[in-house]
């Protein structure tokens, strides 16, 4: 078995924290979080690879460098309430419950919400909470939350989710018109019905579907 613990801090240290990342928040939380324990079984040897690898179900959990760009894109202090859509197999949750007081995940696909549910569970997660539905509807009886973090890329920016926003809040998610490509944006909440929003870097992630994002068939 790989000294997986080794590969984590390498991971950190030639691809994140070389490529920028800089909170000390992320860069702990990204060496705590096994993410061998997040992928399918007998993947574990890829676990640190510099990409997004597949989980199922046409998935893929994100390259490490992007789940830490995501996390300190929301500008996290500690203690916050964060909104994630898109729990895939559990990983990019667990980073931010590092790091986070409550985080609130939303799979669409019901065997990978199962999947995550008991990934987390299994490192003890308790303050991880994992619902199947329309990530694109947001968890509207938990709002407001601090940080909204949407891995899937949408056409738009939901409205529902930008509502569900703190005032001083972010939200983090690719936008884009195709499958081939999308800009990662962060909308602040600037006032009750003021936002604004900032262009960060091109990414690409499977498209984000529902009411407020593609349909099905995209």
């Amino acid at each position: 078995m790989s000294d997986y613990s080794k590969l984590r801090e390498r991971m950190v240290k030639r691809q994140i924290a070389s490529r920028g990342v800089g909170s000390k928040l992320v860069l702990d939380a990204m060496r705590k979080v096994p993410r061998e324990r997040f992928l399918p079984q007998g993947q574990g040897i890829f676990a640190y690879d510099d990409s997004p690898l597949p989980i199922g179900e046409g998935q893929t959990i994100s390259q490490p460098y992007i789940v830490a760009y995501m996390a300190e894109s929301l500008a996290l202090e500690g203690g916050e309430k964060v909104l994630e859509i898109g729990t895939g197999s559990g990983y990019a949750a667990a980073v931010l419950a590092e790091i986070a007081a409550e985080v609130y995940t939303i799979e669409r696909i019901e065997g990978l919400a199962s999947m995550a549910r008991s990934n987390l569970d299994a490192l003890g997660y308790e303050n991880v909470h994992v619902r199947c539905g329309d990530g694109t509807l947001g968890w509207p009886e938990e709002a407001p939350f601090d940080g909204i973090v949407v891995a899937a890329g949408g056409p738009d920016v939901p409205d529902t989710l930008q509502q569900q926003l703190k005032i001083g809040g972010h939200l983090v998610i690719p936008i884009g018109r195709s499958k081939a490509y999308q800009e990662l944006v962060r909308v602040t909440r600037v006032a009750e019905d003021e936002f604004r929003t900032e262009d960060l870097v091109p990414v690409r992630f499977v498209p984000l579907v529902g009411e407020e994002g593609w349909a099905q068939e995209f």
